[in-house]
């Protein structure tokens, strides 16, 4: 069943919406594809310390592209908002839309050649997702390339519908999870890909059941957020009474700080991983 759209946004403003963000999501991809195979300038950043943390690695592609996408958003969306991971200050417009960008998720994976990396744009409303579209370098159909997708909408891959199908002679499903820990059903095989976004377009896709992310930023999982719930997924978020289902971001200053453990997926994975882990 569709979605109603939300007051003020008219079906063309959301058409627009999601057609841009496709196009800087390909951006991203186009740049990632140009670099690979160069010497990358590469950096470390600090924590709240002010330790370098060697976990957390940032590149010169990070910082062009999202120069890239902010720019394109000031031509196209002048008064609209934008949060991202390489230049966390948002202008000051007091806009109800939100662009959460990551230009390179998967940074780790990037600088070191291992094709398992994307780049994600989320468009939120009031703090919730209303279109998203995610470049991975790697999908469903063995290719780099976009999955998108806007709210009333259903899932598209470069602007075709993605077709779940479900196969019952596989027993053991595929889950984004980081250990075999004793408390996860043994109905699934764990994975981790080191990519929140990518991991929620194979959420949205059916590639993967279920997924769990303990301390994720806006901008890593907004877009996927989108792809999750459009293709009839479920997001619940860990609150102070608990798992509960997920409403949105919040308000501006909540959208900066937002770090919640989240469960998405299949209604009843998500029920299940929820029930199993606490």
């Amino acid at each position: 069943m569709k979605r109603a759209l939300p007051q003020g946004l008219g079906a063309s403003l959301l058409a627009e919406i999601e057609a841009t963000a496709l196009e800087l999501a390909r951006l991203a991809g186009e740049q990632m594809a140009q670099a690979l195979g160069h010497a990358l300038v590469v950096e470390y950043k600090s924590d709240g310390a002010g330790h370098v943390s060697l976990r957390d690695p940032v590149s010169e592609v990070d910082r062009a592209v999202e120069v890239l996408m902010r720019a394109r958003l000031a031509e196209r969306f002048p008064g609209h908002d934008v949060l991202g991971e390489e230049m966390p200050d948002r202008p000051a417009f007091g806009s109800p839309f939100v662009w959460a960008v990551d230009p390179v998720d998967g940074t780790a994976n990037f600088i070191n050649g291992f094709p398992l990396f994307s780049g994600s744009v989320g468009v939120l409303l009031e703090g919730r997702p209303v279109a998203g579209a995610v470049w991975c370098a790697s999908s469903h159909a063995l290719r780099a390339a976009v999955y998108h997708a806007a709210l009333g909408g259903g899932l598209s891959f470069e602007g075709e519908p993605v077709m779940r199908s479900h196969n019952p002679a596989i027993r053991r499903r595929l889950a984004g999870l980081a250990n075999r820990a004793p408390d996860i059903p043994s109905a699934w095989e764990v994975r981790r890909t080191g990519s929140a976004a990518i991991e929620c377009a194979c959420i949205a896709a059916g590639l993967l059941e279920v997924a769990r992310f303990e301390a994720p930023n806006a901008w890593d999982v907004a877009g996927g957020f989108a792809l999750v719930q459009a293709a009839g997924g479920t997001i619940r978020s860990l609150g102070p009474q608990g798992w509960e289902a997920f409403e949105g971001f919040g308000g501006a200053e909540e959208l900066a700080a937002w770090r919640r453990p989240v469960v998405l997926g299949r209604a009843e994975a998500v029920e299940l991983l929820c029930a199993a882990t606490g």
